[in-house]
């Protein structure tokens, strides 16, 4: 055993320590999380605008400080990016995180020090949980590749700007240094076929034990891999241990994975964003992330169903129950205050609070009131694919309003099949049964005569890929819509229908 593996056991059994202390007191580590931010936050123009520096309780923030999504709290954001000091946050932002905004373009969210070195920990104390738990510990002496966005950062009034897996690749810490692949130079590619071509070189004849990315686009590489190699990826890499990911389900793509590695690998899933790192899976025994709670982040929520009500009920950690989707509402140390960050997420379990993330609030499908969410769409496609020993490498969903004369509406599977189902009418009606399971308005919809059984309109090989690169956001951070309101993506996809 390597001096290496030894200081990861020692280092993985001290932060397991730490992180029980807050886990067995959430409530008073939340409570004192609000305090804090709250503290520093008065400072602000913001905390002046608000008078938070009166706020004594959750009742009085809720009183105070609206929920906001990026769009309302811009006028905020505009002064920081301007270059203006006490904003949002005390001084100024050490990073923006450039992401592609939905109806105006570039967003720029602030990136605090307190907040990147939270990003940078949790990342690292998702892996030390896993050395933890499982007592495995060598792999940190082999090669780690986190497939991610350039690290090439520009600058704007005095602050850096970049993606923010583009800004934590200047976050590695020197003991990974050797560990690290691909080369800086590869890693700034900025097309990402050439990108992933240039990886595949640098790293198959190497060590790889661990291996990063969203799943979407780790396949792309693994794809590339056995084309180039003639390899199964598990056989090439005879130490790969771990796959992390986050940013979307792995559930779709697990079958895929295993077929391309040729055996299983035990992986982690993340729950990162630019507005902040929220959960990691700390259990390779049960569902779900441990909801980060000490991480400068204090958590408020709102039952999905009730978000669009004119007034909304607002609850904090102690009032949650399990099963029910509720949009996380966050106020964070890089100046969020009450965000919509847009994501749902769902409790499945209490002390520890662990979650599942279960869609957007903005990606679903309610053209005729079903309110059908990502992870009722991915859990349908999970039972259709086993059944019928189909394989999907992606879909999205979207409804079809204005069928045919004499036709009732639907909702529409693009699908791209990596292997079709023997039986594509059995593969349609278990994908369809098992959202009605899931959606009892969807359900009624179905029985009731308002919607027809779902329709599948297969999708080229390498459509998606094809899609994602028409509209400028083939890898890096973006992922596929898995579902949505209108037709815009799909009526896009339909010049690649196979």
């Amino acid at each position: 055993m390597s001096l290496k593996t030894i200081a990861a056991k020692i280092f993985a059994h001290r932060i397991a320590k730490r992180t029980d202390r807050w886990v067995n007191n959430p409530i008073e580590t939340q409570e004192n999380v609000f305090r804090e931010l709250i503290a520093k936050g008065s400072k602000t123009k913001f905390g002046k605008d608000h008078n938070l520096k009166t706020i004594k309780t959750h009742s009085d923030f809720i009183a105070q400080v609206p929920i906001r999504d990026y769009e309302e709290l811009k006028e905020y954001v505009n002064l920081a990016v301007d270059g203006q000091e006490n904003v949002l946050w005390p001084g100024k932002p050490l990073y923006f995180a450039k992401t592609s905004g939905t109806t105006s373009g570039a967003k720029y969210i602030p990136i605090t020090e307190g907040s990147i070195k939270e990003q940078v920990k949790a990342s690292r104390n998702a892996i030390l949980n896993y050395i933890h738990e499982t007592g495995k510990a060598d792999f940190v002496t082999g090669k780690m590749i986190f497939l991610q966005g350039s690290p090439i950062l520009t600058e704007k009034n005095g602050v850096k700007l970049g993606r923010l897996s583009g800004i934590s690749a200047h976050y590695v810490p020197n003991y990974l240094q050797k560990n690290r692949m691909p080369s800086w130079e590869t890693n700034c590619i900025e097309d990402w076929e050439t990108k992933v071509n240039a990886i595949v070189e640098e790293t198959k004849k190497e060590d790889m034990t661990v291996i990063a990315g969203i799943p979407s686009w780790v396949q792309m590489y693994f794809e590339k891999l056995k084309e180039n190699t003639n390899e199964y990826v598990g056989d090439l890499f005879k130490n790969f241990e771990l796959f992390i990911y986050g940013g979307v389900n792995y559930e779709p793509y697990r079958k895929k994975f295993e077929t391309l590695i040729g055996r299983k690998v035990a992986s982690i899933e993340l729950f990162p964003a630019s507005e902040g790192f929220f959960a990691y899976q700390n259990s390779q025994s049960e569902k779900g992330m441990l909801l980060l709670l000490d991480a400068g982040i204090f958590y408020e929520f709102v039952r999905s169903d009730e978000f669009f009500d004119e007034h909304p009920k607002r609850i904090t950690l102690k009032d949650v129950e399990i099963g029910v989707d509720y949009v996380m509402i966050i106020t964070t140390n890089a100046g969020l205050w009450a965000y919509n960050l847009g994501d749902t997420i769902r409790f499945i379990s209490t002390y520890p609070f662990k979650i599942v993330v279960s869609g957007r609030i903005k990606h679903f499908i309610s053209a005729f009131g079903e309110h059908v969410i990502a992870k009722e769409v991915e859990e349908a496609m999970l039972a259709a694919t086993k059944a019928t020993d189909a394989s999907v490498s992606e879909f999205t969903v979207a409804p079809q309003i204005t069928p045919q004369e004499n036709e009732l509406p639907y909702h529409e599977w693009f699908i791209e099949f990596e292997k079709l189902p023997s039986d594509m009418g059995l593969f349609i009606k278990e994908l369809d049964s098992a959202l009605q399971k899931q959606n009892s308005y969807y359900y009624d919809l179905i029985v009731g005569k308002v919607l027809q059984t779902l329709k599948v309109t297969p999708v080229k090989s390498g459509g998606f890929l094809e899609y994602m690169k028409s509209i400028g956001k083939l890898g890096g951070q973006n992922k596929v819509q898995r579902l949505s309101n209108d037709r815009k993506v799909v009526e896009s996809l339909s010049k690649y229908k196979a």
